[in-house]
């Protein structure tokens, strides 16, 4: 895992690759979701609406700046392995 340099260790995927855990591959909307995802950090958004549930989901890059780990479940958590 690489560090942030502000507290919790990244995981070494990219932050476009959501946790298998967290978003399973075989979902129906993974390229769906997964293009929402990478548009929204592209664009420095913090999150984007899931296409299921129309909740807001944030980004692994928005997580990722905050530091931490809040241990809520995020789609997008970089920090888990």
């Amino acid at each position: 895992m690489a560090s942030d340099g502000r507290g919790d260790a990244l995981a070494t995927r990219a932050l476009t690759q959501p946790h298998p855990d967290r978003l399973d591959p075989s979902h129906p909307l993974y390229a769906e979701i997964c293009h929402r995802h990478e548009q929204a950090m592209a664009h420095g958004e913090r999150g984007y609406l899931d296409p299921q549930t129309g909740f807001f989901v944030m980004t692994a890059q928005y997580l990722a700046d905050r530091g931490f780990c809040c241990t809520n479940g995020c789609r997008h958590c970089p920090y888990l392995v």
